[in-house]
């Protein structure tokens, strides 16, 4: 398989590692600066430190395996090892998933296991499908949920999740017993409401719901923001301090505060990275996994998120561990952080323990050392440069890093350890020619002490475990764009998802639907079905809208056949061009022809519908289907009714591309089908 090249390769670049750093027993080069040396000790005489909780990712918040789910094999089983199979790539410790709310919730909506009062359903979305798949390769894997939106019946009309405590635990502790009784899932911590408010009240109750239940197992994380307030309300309410078992900050910025560690609680930075997945995110990843127990006595690391599966041109593209985002074409990339976390998660479990030492390196940088307290070590060196492991946020302060030899002494247990296995990764910020995961030969400990040369923006692992190992499979189909002639009918008897592929909900929640009432031509279509602004995360547009495409696209023809189900005031719309999404939505532009059941069209620059650019009476009527059509070429748009031109030589000026879409007028229901673009 390659392996006696790969041990060949690795001698030679173990050979030009140490002749770089101008070591061996001869004096170093003339005019070199001596290098900065110092001494380290790993000693577990004395006890150690804090418990190890595992580095994991979050899928969700909102909608970021998105496209993942509708990839061919065996591309989208290649991706999931990548991600969760144990010592093969990323090996994933936890995984952590949205609580779906039928709201925005950054890169789009994720459905609710209950979208009314009086509804249950465990089989909506993708993230009962990705936690199974997750527990498949890994049945060790810990499990997370965590809410960013509520249906907007649990605030019964106020946009607020806390009014009525007992029905909020209600519905989170349902969606707890249905990934048990229908997936066969054990959730193993439950959050309150990322990044928001939390109270104090609700999670007791929550406490009290999940043991009513036979859910003492299940662990409660809070707050998802900040230290504080969390930190400080917990110390002066014992009750509270009772209940939360993980104080969980968000882009800790390696830090923590005095009350989260007074409280003797875990910390854990529950949501982290965020950051591009180049090298340099990589840089950012490889100094936290470290620096977050180093500075911050942080005993996990979430990274947000798993894998970036949404459009590129949504907020925060490419912010995943690793990049799928093309399901139509099999192409994937295997980014640089998934090595990053190779590092520490292929040698580390959850239950192992941390070494009590300081971990800062004399030349910057820093290092952790783990045991499973049964004779069992790995040590972990990040010597990440300043300008090379940015995080998206907080921002850095200055510091520097300078090649360094550092030796290690061994002490108590580890005293007999003879020899440690090496990985190693350098990222290349000069020829772009990263090492990543590479296994070197084993380090020899003479009476308990090692050597190590260590450049800047590298990731050493030493460890007594022999079972790393760097999996590749062939390299994935080469990159596409969305297909320039894509149509979808809808009809599916029994979809895998409840969501029709590569259509991307940004207000609402498009579901496949069986019209059982349809003589025939209209029994499978898509069916918008959130009908009361939820709880919401972020500002969800009045409008509900799906997107679908290729950003870049500058000339089309959308066509759909459509249903509106509201008399009175509903409506719908087909459009092109549209600019925004996620977070943002709001604020989206485009071309948009909307067609209501009062009779009347419109055609406007933007989801809001405040820049109408034509109107006029069409004789649409709701409960009945119609085929709208729009086409845009260069600056004019036209639209037909049923095949028979509306409107024409509408001059639209921007946006000047971007993806089509369709979509209601308020939270009502709607259906689609035949949808069609070119």
């Amino acid at each position: 398989t390659g392996t006696r090249i790969g041990m060949d390769c690795a001698a030679l670049l173990w050979g030009t590692i140490l002749l770089a750093c101008s070591c061996g027993p001869g004096p170093p080069r003339v005019g070199a600066a001596p290098l900065l040396a110092a001494t380290y000790v790993l000693d577990d005489s004395n006890g150690l430190g804090r418990e190890f909780d595992g580095i994991g990712a979050v899928s969700g918040g909102g909608a970021t395996s998105r496209l993942l789910v509708n990839y061919q094999e065996p591309y989208r089983s290649q991706i999931l090892d990548y991600l969760f199979k144990p010592n093969f790539g990323a090996s994933l410790h936890i995984l952590k998933v949205e609580i779906g709310g039928d709201a925005q919730s950054t890169d789009g909506t994720e459905p609710s296991h209950m979208h009314y009062e009086n509804d249950e359903n465990y089989f909506r979305g993708y993230e009962w499908w990705l936690m199974k798949e997750a527990k498949k390769r890994n049945p060790k894997i810990k499990l997370i949920g965590l809410p960013w939106a509520f249906p907007g019946w649990i605030g019964k009309g106020e946009n607020w999740p806390y009014d009525y405590p007992d029905i909020t635990a209600y519905y989170i502790v349902s969606w707890i017993l249905g990934a048990k009784q229908y997936h066969d899932l054990d959730i193993d911590y439950i959050g309150i409401w990322n990044e928001r408010a939390f109270s104090s009240k609700y999670i007791k109750l929550l406490r009290y719901t999940l043991d009513k239940h036979g859910l003492e197992q299940v662990r409660i994380i809070a707050s998802d923001r900040l230290w504080e307030p969390i930190s400080f309300v917990m110390m002066i309410d014992s009750e509270l301090h009772g209940v939360v078992d993980v104080i969980g900050a968000h882009y800790p910025g390696t830090k923590t505060v005095q009350n989260a560690i007074l409280t003797g609680k875990k910390l854990w930075s529950s949501e982290d990275y965020s950051t591009f997945n180049n090298d340099v995110g990589a840089g950012c990843w490889a100094r936290i996994l470290n620096q977050n127990y180093v500075n911050g006595n942080m005993t996990s690391t979430i990274a947000w998120n798993l894998v970036a599966s949404y459009y590129e041109e949504l907020p925060f593209g490419r912010c995943g561990l690793m990049t799928a985002q093309e399901p139509w074409s099999g192409h994937y990339k295997v980014e640089s952080p998934i090595w990053i976390t190779a590092h520490t998660t292929q040698f580390t479990q959850p239950g192992w323990s941390y070494l009590q030492v300081d971990g800062h390196l004399e030349g910057g940088g820093s290092f952790v050392a783990l045991t499973d307290g049964l004779g069992n070590l790995t040590i972990i060196i990040e010597t990440m440069s300043h300008n090379h492991s940015k995080c998206i946020r907080p921002p850095l302060p200055n510091f520097s890093v300078v090649p360094q030899r550092a030796t290690f002494y061994l002490r108590g247990s580890f005293y007999m350890v003879e020899t440690l296995q090496v990985w190693h990764s350098r990222l290349d910020f000069e020829s772009g020619k990263s090492i990543l995961f590479q296994q070197l030969h084993p380090v020899k400990v003479w009476r308990g002490r090692f050597s190590l040369d260590l450049n800047v923006d590298e990731v050493y692992t030493l460890t007594t475990l022999k079972t790393g190992w760097k999996c590749e499979f062939p390299e994935p189909p080469p990159p596409q764009p969305f297909p320039s002639n894509y149509r979808d009918d809808f009809n599916i008897r029994n979809p895998p998802f409840s969501e029709a592929p590569n259509f991307a909900d940004q207000t609402g929640v498009f579901e496949y639907f069986v019209n059982a009432s349809d003589p025939g031509d209209h029994v499978f279509t898509l069916r918008q079905v959130v009908v009361q602004r939820p709880i919401t995360w972020v500002s969800d547009a009045d409008q509900t809208i799906s997107v679908i495409g290729n950003f870049k696209w500058v000339n089309m023809t959308v066509t759909c056949d459509i249903y509106i189900e509201k008399p009175r005031d509903g409506g719908v719309f087909i459009a092109g061009r549209v600019d925004n999404g996620g977070i943002y939505v709001r604020n989206t532009k485009g071309v948009f022809f909307w067609v209501f059941a009062d009779g009347s069209y419109r055609v406007t620059g933007d989801l809001a519908g405040q820049e109408i650019l034509m109107k006029g009476l069409a004789g649409v009527r709701d409960n009945a289907w119609h085929t709208l059509t729009l086409n845009i070429q260069g600056n004019s748009a036209s639209g037909l009714l049923n095949g028979y031109p509306l409107w024409e030589n509408v001059t639209v000026s921007k946006p000047g591309n971007g993806w089509a879409a369709l979509g209601t007028r308020s939270f009502e229901f709607a259906q689609f089908d035949n949808f069609h673009v070119e």
